[in-house]
């Protein structure tokens, strides 16, 4: 196993664990303690992850993108309920516009038995996820593909997107605050959301509530843009107030 495979190996093991040990490591991957050390201290470095005594913790960096399969592993029953919401308001011949987020991905397998859907995206996932489905219309928005985010970004994917209209455009972002309304880590990024959100009848942000009240490097849209927001949780009153004042709805799964 290379190095960098390892590292990330490592790093999709602290997304859905929260911690690692050294030792524990040396033996799953057969490498000396110091060679995991050494992962560990690059991870850091990089702010991926915060070296502890003896091991390392998960650390959540509004500003730094994982790579896609990391991602998709993380927070996985959140996004799911979150894609379940969603998928609930898509019916038969419905336009969509997808960004390239690991809960839009949870979306389209949450709505593969509907009809003649067409959807346009940027991720390569969805495309791969949908090469075999007759009854779609799938449309890849083109542009520079961005490195470890399996998505497609720049001038060309934007002017694309700028020549349709959809019913529902679904993107997620790295945090959502009062004052700075929708940020994300990237102008890249950014730039295609926005782009998706103009073509659309129907904004839909798509937000685990660790998102909610957190603030990252670029901003997407302000809080009263958004149409609708789908999240997993109840964001608290206080929120729940300043969306009303922005005239945005919020749906998020109710406790039994």
């Amino acid at each position: 196993m290379l190095a960098i495979e390892r590292r990330n190996a490592i790093l999709a093991k602290l997304s859905m664990e929260g911690k690692v040990v050294v030792s524990d490591l040396s033996r799953e991957f057969d490498v000396t303690e110091e060679t995991i050390r050494r992962d560990l201290e690059k991870l850091d470095n990089d702010g991926l992850a915060k070296k502890t005594y003896g091991g390392a913790v998960k650390v959540e960096n509004f500003n730094t993108d994982l790579p896609f399969h990391i991602r998709k592993q993380s927070n996985v029953e959140n996004k799911q309920k979150i894609a379940t919401i969603i998928a609930d308001m898509i019916k038969d011949g419905d336009y969509i516009m997808l960004d390239a987020s690991s809960t839009a991905l949870n979306v389209v397998k949450a709505i593969l038995h509907l009809k003649k859907i067409t959807i346009i995206t940027n991720s390569i996932e969805i495309l791969i996820e949908l090469c075999n489905k007759p009854d779609w219309t799938v449309i890849s928005t083109g542009g520079t593909l961005k490195e470890g985010g399996l998505s497609l970004v720049g001038y060309q994917a934007e002017k694309m997107v700028e020549g349709f209209h959809v019913d529902m455009a679904i993107c997620s972002c790295k945090g959502i605050d009062a004052e700075n309304g929708v940020t994300d880590s990237n102008e890249r990024d950014s730039e295609i959301k926005k782009a998706f959100f103009a073509s659309a009848t129907r904004k839909v942000l798509a937000v685990d509530s660790s998102k909610f009240n957190k603030v990252s490097f670029v901003k997407v849209c302000s809080i009263g843009d958004i149409d609708l927001i789908v999240t997993d949780s109840d964001p608290g009153e206080a929120f729940k107030e300043i969306l009303e004042r922005a005239n945005t709805s919020v749906v998020f799964e109710r406790e039994n």
